[in-house]
């Protein structure tokens, strides 16, 4: 494989290649049920990327993806498991697209915050007159009083 390509997206206007020699995989049996060759198959895949010391990364959206996956790192290494498949090279697979969305993900710039908005005058008004309109029809419903 060349490398890690993350697509284009948003704050990756131009995509992502990630050099092959930086990523990391490491290959362990898978657990759980399986035919004959479970115990012989090494189909598990570890990927790892140290985002400390990625080349691919600008130093603001390293430390953009250092800060919004700080809960999966150990260090300043992003690791994904993938044991899903029976065959290795699909489990590869699985890892490098796994990896590539979690980078996607981290590198997109935050949405837009909310701009605080004032109500119109006439929205006021008519709100305070819908409140007295309905105070007055609860005040008629009181007991009929002794000075008529």
């Amino acid at each position: 494989m060349t490398g890690l390509r993350v697509p284009p997206g948003p704050g990756l206007p131009d995509g992502l290649l990630v050099p092959e020699g930086e990523l990391v995989e490491q290959f362990s049996r898978s657990s759980g049920p399986g035919g004959q060759g479970v115990n012989t198959t090494d189909s598990r895949v570890q990927l790892s990327l140290d985002l400390a010391t990625t080349s691919a990364l600008t130093d603001r959206q390293r430390q953009r993806a250092l800060d919004r996956l700080s809960t999966r790192l150990v260090g300043t290494v992003l690791t994904v498991d993938a044991s899903e498949q029976r065959s290795q090279h699909r489990n590869r697979t699985i890892a490098r697209e796994r990896i590539a969305s979690l980078l996607r993900e981290a590198l997109a710039p935050p949405p837009p915050s909310r701009r605080p908005t004032k109500r119109t005058r006439g929205a006021q008004r008519r709100r305070l007159e819908a409140k007295s309109r309905r105070a007055q029809i609860k005040r008629g419903r009181g007991r009929p009083r002794a000075d008529d």
